[in-house]
Formats: C-alpha cells, structure tokens, sequence
C-alpha cells in the first residue's frame, strides 16, 4: 500500500495518515507501532509529554525499515519552553527515541500565559538550519498564536496540529493555515470514539459498506488534511489504514461538515498553560 504524501512549505513529504500513540502506556507502545509498522504506517506521532518515546524508539529499532522510509514526529512540552531549554528537550527526545533525528518537531502548546513560545521558535529554527531536524512547526496554535510568530521570524511552520474532527471543524484556524501555506494535521481526528455511534455516521457508514471510522477519516483526507488516528487493537490499526480506496460523494462531506458544533475534546489553546 503506498500511502500519499503531502509536501510541506519546505519540500519535506509527510504522509497524510500517521499513527498517533496518545495516552498509550510506555509499556504498551512498542507493541502498538510494531503492528502499525507491519499494516503499513511510515509516519509515527509521539510527544515528550506522553512519556512513551522510549517504546517508539524500541518498535522502530525493531522494525528493520529504512530510517529515510520513516517519518517520525515529536514534540516539545510546554515547561522545556526557551530557547536553551528547547535545544535540551529535543536532545532528550532524541536519545530516548534512540534516533539522530526527527522529521517534524513541534511546540505541543503556545503556552502564551508562559509567554516562551516565540522563543523556543527560534530554538527550533536553529535545530533546522543546522540540519538537525527535517521540518519544524507547532501544534495547537490559534490565528493569533501563529501571527506573533510571523511578526518574530521569518520560518513559517511547516505544521500546525490541531484537535479537529466532525464536532470541531476549525474553520478560522484552517483558513489561516492555509492563507499561510501551513499544513493542517488533525489529532483525535475520530474524537477519540465519541463520533463512532453518531446517526449521520452511521448512515453515510453503511451505504459506503465502510466503518464509522473509516468514514471519518475519509472526509479529512478528502478535505487535505493530514490524520494521525489512535488505536492499540491491531484490527482497528489495520482497519484505520484501508481509507484509500472510496470517495464519499459531495453530498456526504457537507452532511459530516453539518455535525459541526465547536465542541472541544481537549482545552482551549488561548487559555491553556499546562
């Protein structure tokens, strides 16, 4: 199965769908990316603050793939903000996923109460321009998040991730993305499960002769953007890959886009600070 790509406003290709290890144990991680590696995921999504770095590290040493066939992203914890402190916490990502770089390094929160982010930005143009990482940007960062960092620097995320799925549709952040040649990745793209069991979904589901999920996730490969789905069952991990053989009609995307109601899984990047 090959996968499509999206290239980034610096030329880097990232895979549109990924696999996400969000609230999976260490203990349980290494299994986990083992059987996404073996369905197919290339593109792996950690974070310093889920704690399970390490079992990535150990699934992909495991795997006998390619380093270059491989796209892995991490992420930079709200208190490692600053410019020193940023250089510090990517060398301790590093280490524990036992790599010598990352394709994508992101600021996990704007913090902005911290008021560290534009700072560690500039740590991390650094980490690229020295090669040390493949693509830079951030992840939940409002319009204003991301304006400020323009008026600071001249690097324009390659990245900004988001929570987005059928109940948050983002449309002021995906537009300014856009406007800015930002690509939009979606986490909780299925709502962490909350939208499996919704009547539209169900009803677009069965006359597609596809799962819940897998409509889901068809509506944000169809509207560009890229998805790092969760889960540790090794069906559903398989099944979460097998969405690019169908079209939802035009009809059906509107019908998915009407379940829109600004409800947040996750809290609100302007007033969290972790």
């Amino acid at each position: 199965m090959t996968i499509p790509t999206i290239t980034l406003n610096n030329g880097v290709d990232i895979p549109q769908l990924g696999f996400g290890v969000f609230q999976v144990p260490n203990d349980e991680t290494a299994a986990a990316v083992s059987a996404a590696l073996a369905a197919g995921y290339r593109s792996i999504d950690t974070a310093a603050i889920y704690g399970n770095e390490a079992g990535v590290g150990r699934a992909l040493a495991a795997s006998g793939i390619p380093r270059d066939e491989l796209f892995i992203t991490t992420k930079l914890w709200n208190s490692d903000q600053g410019f020193a402190s940023t250089i510090a916490a990517y060398e301790a990502s590093l280490a524990a996923l036992g790599l010598e770089y990352v394709d994508l390094y992101l600021i996990h929160w704007p913090a902005p109460a911290n008021d560290r982010y534009v700072d560690s930005w500039r740590a991390m143009e650094t980490l690229l321009a020295d090669g040390r990482v493949r693509a830079i940007g951030v992840s939940n960062f409002a319009p204003e998040h991301l304006e400020r960092l323009a008026r600071h620097s001249t690097t324009v995320p390659a990245v900004n991730q988001v929570e987005l799925h059928p109940r948050l549709s983002q449309t002021a952040v995906r537009a300014h993305n856009a406007a800015n040649g930002i690509a939009t990745e979606a986490w909780s793209p299925l709502a962490q499960g909350g939208l499996l069991a919704d009547p539209t979904i169900l009803d677009i589901a069965a006359r597609a002769n596809r799962s819940p999920a897998q409509v889901i996730l068809r509506w944000h490969l169809q509207q560009g953007r890229i998805v790092i789905p969760k889960s540790v069952t090794p069906g559903r991990i398989a099944e979460n890959l097998a969405v690019f053989d169908f079209d939802l009609s035009p009809a059906d995307l509107m019908l998915i886009d009407g379940l829109n109601a600004g409800s947040r899984i996750g809290p609100d990047p302007v007033e969290f600070n972790g």
